[in-house]
């Protein structure tokens, strides 16, 4: 999941407009594309169309209205991160809920609100408890010194294990990995974009499964970052109570730390001492993508286009 950012004009160029990178993220069955105002979802449905014996992809357009796409104080430093996390709250899930509809409804299965809901809600207590409350009951086991910066070490070495762990073990089902291959797929076409190649299937099979601004990268980034932020917690020697309320409590600002720690590295992504500082970003993201099909790549692409198609009308409305 590439994230979506401004990036300055050139000092050369002052009056230049601000161009956009786009960002991105799979769906089930398809692929979200996220523009400066706009969005577009493109889901391939499971049955052929009788007529075309094809199966068809549909797509979902929308425009960012919401503050925290349009207020400028979402575009400061360290509340960037924060307004990334709100997104993937709204948008994300937003647009996974429609896909999963959209493929349900073509099965003529129904899939309501409480069922979604409760989804979330036992996907985010599991996640608490699997990568903030065993990391934390693990490194108490093996140090038992709760304020000590071995402690804080060992337990940001559980942590990072249990994520590429999980991610590893879900890769092996056939439905996520689709879901990965629909990665790539988003991968390279925003790949092929940044490029200037052409957005045709045969040109963005040749990009990149990487990219410096994925998201998976960016888990990555956080996972460190709050090694160093839980080390200054460190000094204080918290007991049990105040070492958990820490963990909760620092989230927004290592997510913002993190946020700002990953877009300055793809904004350098050439210089020599940055290059090796993305290996491991761009090594974590083998473990949630995989080659897409030309199917999925052509779903990639309509997804991107529609998402320009609606930056593009904006654009030439306010002209």
């Amino acid at each position: 999941m590439p994230l979506p950012e401004d990036i300055p004009a050139p000092v050369s160029a002052p009056t230049a407009k601000e161009p956009f990178f786009y960002g991105g993220q799979a769906v089930i069955e398809g692929v979200m594309m996220r523009g400066k105002r706009h969005y577009a979802v493109a889901v391939r449905l499971p049955n052929a169309n009788p007529d075309t014996q094809k199966r068809e992809i549909v797509v979902n357009r929308g425009e960012l209205k919401a503050a925290i796409y349009v207020n400028p104080m979402w575009k400061l430093p360290i509340l960037r991160g924060l307004a990334l996390i709100g997104e993937q709250l709204h948008l994300g899930m937003k647009s996974l809920i429609w896909s999963a509809n959209m493929n349900a409804g073509a099965n003529n299965v129904v899939i309501g609100k409480k069922e979604i809901t409760g989804s979330v809600a036992f996907a985010a207590i599991f996640g608490l408890l699997l990568f903030l409350g065993l990391p934390l009951l693990l490194a108490g086991l093996a140090v038992h010194r709760s304020g000590s910066f071995l402690f804080v070490v060992v337990e940001g070495v559980i942590r990072v294990g249990l994520v590429l762990g999980y991610l590893s073990a879900i890769a092996l089902l056939p439905d996520v990995r689709r879901v990965f291959q629909y990665h790539g797929a988003e991968h390279k076409t925003i790949n092929a974009f940044e490029a200037g190649w052409p957005l045709e299937v045969a040109s963005v099979r040749r990009a990149s499964l990487l990219h410096p601004r994925c998201g998976t990268g960016f888990l990555l980034v956080v996972l460190v970052v709050s090694v160093v932020v839980f080390s200054v917690v460190a000094v204080f020697h918290p007991n049990w109570f105040w070492l958990v309320v820490s963990r909760l409590l620092a989230i927004p600002l290592i997510a913002g730390a993190g946020f700002e720690l990953i877009r300055f590295m793809a904004r350098n992504r050439r210089n020599p001492v940055v290059r090796v500082m993305l290996l491991p970003v761009l090594g974590t993201q083998k473990f949630t993508t995989r080659e897409p099909s030309d199917d999925m790549l052509e779903v990639a692409i309509t997804a991107f286009n529609s998402a320009r198609q609606g930056e593009e009308e904006t654009a030439g409305a306010a002209a």
